[in-house]
């Protein structure tokens, strides 16, 4: 038996490298009833992204319209951007009881824990190591020495936000990463509070109507 539930927030975060959007990606196509919350930026789309399913693609002026609007659940300043979570399309989902799956830093998390506690899951994905985290973003090619040299600058400022988070998984095996990410949105979808429709079946129990 199944009842209705509301959704909750999943939030994975990581310094750059740690394998969160991996991660992401393959929680996804794993599970049903996820999505991922497509956020704002004003940085320039990078070769390939398409405004809407990487990013919404937004100018200066209207990322800070959407802000003294209170258009967003969170948003923060990244490397030099702004990113945020438009906060409608979030509701909707989580209104029909689907869970949203966040990529975002850890100011944008504290930024959810202040707007929607109760619905959020936080989870930090850890390296096994420096070396190894440098090894990551070089392997990815992607971005300039100097651009992971201000990653690696980063990423210990990052890390020392892990204990704000719910769980704390460290990414030495990536199918055992994704594993015990699955398993932890498992759980947290079958608790108690999360169940809606169950107050009134465990009524019409005591009263004898079921």
């Amino acid at each position: 038996m199944t009842f209705t539930r509301r959704g909750l927030l999943f939030v994975l975060s990581s310094p750059s490298g740690a394998g969160k959007s991996t991660l992401a990606r393959r929680l996804l196509a794993a599970e049903s009833g996820i999505a991922m919350s497509v956020s704002a930026t004003t940085r320039a789309p990078r070769p390939g992204e398409q405004d809407g399913r990487e990013y919404h693609f937004l100018g200066a002026a209207a990322f800070d319209a959407m802000v003294a609007d209170g258009g967003f659940l969170e948003w923060a300043h990244v490397f030099g951007n702004r990113y945020g979570t438009p906060a409608a399309p979030v509701q909707a989902l989580l209104s029909a009881g689907s869970d949203v799956l966040f990529d975002i830093d850890w100011q944008g998390t504290q930024q959810l824990s202040q707007s929607a506690p109760h619905d959020l899951v936080r989870i930090f994905i850890l390296p096994p190591g420096m070396v190894e985290l440098e090894r990551r973003l070089r392997a990815r090619a992607a971005d300039s020495d100097a651009v992971i040299a201000s990653r690696m600058a980063r990423a210990a400022d990052e890390i020392s936000h892990w204990s704000e988070y719910d769980y704390v998984i460290v990414n030495d095996d990536l199918e055992r990463c994704l594993a015990d990410v699955r398993t932890i949105l498992a759980a947290e979808r079958m608790k108690r509070v999360r169940a809606t429709g169950l107050v009134g079946f465990a009524r019409d129990l005591v009263e004898g109507r079921a």
